[in-house]
């Protein structure tokens, strides 16, 4: 009995480094199929802006698609109305945007998730209008009080460009129901401007400043995502 369990105890010695080695090469090679689809969406922060502030309206429609395992392919596209009150101006800005580009996420999910830690570029384009509402007259002397003069002109038809890098998180609160959240530092390419006054606002871009081509925002989004298709994560 004795030599017979020396024997067995001899004989699972011998095949263990066989049996955790297949076991660990089962293990490595299991695959599992993740989801690929469309995930459209709004952001969140223009609609509570727009019954905020009584200065605001916008709507911006988020979309992305997932390309392959972590890059996507996203887009969004909005509209914007902002009246601007300076010390010495008043403007109204009416106009719409697009933005195209690509995210990666940096996060490695567990199996079947699909959150994200992500970092994009996209290139961004507004076609808008300017109307100048109202303006100071400068005076050396406010003996008379302010000359404020109004005008109500509207230019149309203008454009401008810019690049930004967009950084964000998205999370998956229900089955392919996400929550998402992102700051965007923005660089302004070019632009066409009333002949009288400077672009103050740009539709999708944001708040302009004297001397400085870079401008910044952020966004919080609620989306959906429509499964297409699953693939093997490779």
């Amino acid at each position: 009995m004795y030599r017979y369990f020396s024997s067995l105890i001899f004989l699972l010695i011998l095949c263990l480094p066989g049996f955790a080695q297949e076991t660990t090469t089962e293990t490595d090679t299991v695959r599992y199929k993740e989801k690929y689809g469309v995930r459209v969406g709004v952001d969140l922060s223009k609609p509570l802006r727009t019954l905020l502030d009584d200065k605001y309206s916008g709507l911006e429609l988020v979309g992305d698609y997932r390309v392959y395992n972590n890059f996507y392919a996203a887009a969004e596209i909005g509209n914007e109305e902002v009246t601007f009150e300076g010390d010495n101006i008043q403007t109204l800005t009416k106009g719409s945007y697009i933005k195209v580009g690509g995210d990666y996420n940096a996060y490695e999910n567990w199996q079947d998730m699909q959150n994200a830690i992500f970092v994009g570029v996209r290139y961004g384009f507004a076609t808008f209008s300017q109307t100048l509402d109202q303006y100071r007259v400068y005076t050396s002397s406010d003996y008379f009080g302010p000359d404020i003069r109004e005008d109500d002109s509207e230019v149309s038809g203008l454009t401008a460009n810019w690049a930004e890098l967009v950084v964000g998180l998205k999370v998956e609160v229900l089955n392919n129901l996400y929550l998402s959240a992102n700051v965007q530092l923005k660089r302004r390419i070019g632009q066409n401007s009333p002949t009288n006054f400077d672009n103050l606002v740009i539709p999708g871009f944001g708040r302009t400043y004297d001397g400085s081509e870079f401008g910044a925002g952020y966004g919080y989004s609620i989306s959906y995502l429509i499964p297409l298709y699953k693939r093997e994560r490779n």
